[in-house]
């Protein structure tokens, strides 16, 4: 399954209608016909994604939405609207209230999934971030975020200069953002380290040239790396459904498809700044937090003491999400000849190079760990086993594929590692979901390590799943 899907609608044939299109993209879909049962059934199930009617039988879609943000078990649950098209009023109240965003009927089924697949990325993403900031509070390394923080900075992009400094005009006075424009063909080209913006507007006309340069640019943002975490918000001047399930899969994070409407703007570009500057804070907890306690001096991993109650945090959400996820133990081949030929400075380069291979070749949200002298635990959340495979046989072209320059060696040297990998969260059918043992976990793992040495090194051994 993609994700587990919430529907709130006090019509049944409406809620049979959207369970059919989700259903057939593979999501796991379930029904609520009022605000208190959704609820009820978001404590119990804990949804990727909650869709509900604009009107419930006891509230309106706001103040669930209210309801929900309120329950700390909750609040973390996207939510978006799907209705006939509401007043201004009540559409920007469900804004207002916390909901991602208002579909309107009768709706595009391509548009609707991207959607869907936007915001279940975004979620599992923050999700993966909260459970390392959970890790780091549970060794005492972590402080209080604080509720407040900097006014943002946020760049309207597009091709028609006039009308986007008029929609600046208009925004000021609601944001304490700053706010500035520049076109799609200077946007990253004159941006500084220092003045990354939090959200980039990307504004798409009825001109085909000026609509490629901006996706281009969407794209170019989410892989550019002092960009990668800027929220994204695609305002178009005409709906194009089509056009904007695209912007949403290349990685845009928000979709206005109506135009330009100065209140919702305003309220989504809030709504964007707040996730980012949650998330910024996340990612400075772990990756700050008494970083030497936990984290391996040499090569800048973390260590045992942190990659140990992470796995099995790891472990405790495949329980309650259903998802399997990836162990891996990889181990330098013959890595004391390195020692014993070229010294153990030359040594200590070889891992600091290799701990860099593994991190650019890892998504963000996968833990890295040194854990021996040259051992490195993988942990990889929501991760079936076909992915698996691939990630730790590229892995393997990546280490041994091109040479490491080391001291005292006037040619690059060759290095190679063997990968043992187990796949966690796999129960028996009518089995009840339990977290599975981080210590169960790595032995098995290194164990298909021990085989993959024994079969001839460089090379990748995959264990039975983990029980």
């Amino acid at each position: 399954m993609q994700g587990k899907i919430l529907i709130v609608d006090a019509i049944s044939t409406n809620r049979i209608v959207l369970k059919v299109k989700l259903a057939s993209a593979f999501y796991e879909v379930i029904q609520a016909s009022t605000a208190d049962e959704a609820c009820v059934a978001a404590l119990r199930h804990d949804p990727d994604l909650i869709i509900s009617a604009m009107a419930l039988p006891d509230c309106e879609a706001a103040e669930l939405c209210r309801r929900l943000h309120q329950n700390p078990q909750t609040r973390a649950i996207p939510m978006m609207v799907v209705c006939t098209r509401p007043n201004a009023e009540t559409r920007l109240r469900a804004l207002e209230a916390g909901v991602q965003d208002v579909m309107l009927k009768p709706i595009d089924d391509t548009l609707l999934l991207a959607r869907v697949r936007s915001l279940i990325r975004a979620h599992n993403s923050a999700a993966e971030w909260q459970m390392r900031d959970d890790t780091s509070r549970a060794l005492g390394f972590a402080e209080d975020t604080l509720d407040f923080g900097p006014p943002g900075r946020a760049v309207l992009v597009g091709t028609h200069a006039h009308t986007a400094h008029n929609w600046i005009s208009l925004l000021r006075p609601q944001l304490r953002t700053s706010l500035s424009f520049t076109s799609p063909e200077t946007a990253l080209r004159d941006l500084s380290p220092e003045k990354v913006p939090d959200v980039f507007i990307l504004t798409l006309s009825d001109e085909d040239n000026s609509t490629s340069d901006v996706l281009r640019l969407l794209a170019a943002i989410r892989a550019t790396a002092i960009t990668r975490h800027a929220g994204i918000l695609v305002v178009q001047s005409r709906p194009d459904p089509g056009l904007g399930a695209y912007a949403l899969d290349l990685g845009a994070d928000d979709l206005m498809s109506d135009g330009f409407d100065v209140a919702e703007l305003t309220l989504r570009i809030k709504a964007m700044l707040r996730r980012k500057r949650v998330g910024d804070q996340l990612r400075a907890t772990v990756r700050t937090g008494l970083k030497a306690a936990v984290s391996d001096p040499l090569t800048g991993l973390h260590n045992r003491r942190y990659a140990m109650p992470h796995l099995a945090r790891v472990a405790e959400h495949s329980a309650a999400t259903g998802r399997s996820f990836a162990v891996m133990v990889a181990d330098l081949d013959h890595f004391k000849q390195i020692n014993d030929l070229y010294g153990h400075a030359s040594g200590d380069a070889v891992l600091v190079e290799t701990a860099k291979r593994l991190r650019d070749n890892l998504r963000g949200v996968d833990l890295i760990a040194r854990i021996g002298g040259e051992e490195f635990l993988i942990v990889m959340p929501a991760t079936p086993l076909s992915e698996a495979r691939v990630a730790a046989s590229r892995l393997c072209r990546k280490i041994g594929g091109r040479g490491f320059v080391v001291p005292g060696a006037d040619q690059p040297i060759k290095v190679t590692v063997s990968i043992g990998v187990t796949i966690g969260g796999v129960r028996k059918v009518h089995e009840a979901p339990s977290p599975q043992d981080a210590n169960l976990l790595l032995d098995a793992a290194d164990k298909a390590l021990y085989a993959a040495k024994m079969q001839g090194r460089n090379q990748v051994n995959l264990s039975r799943p983990a029980a």
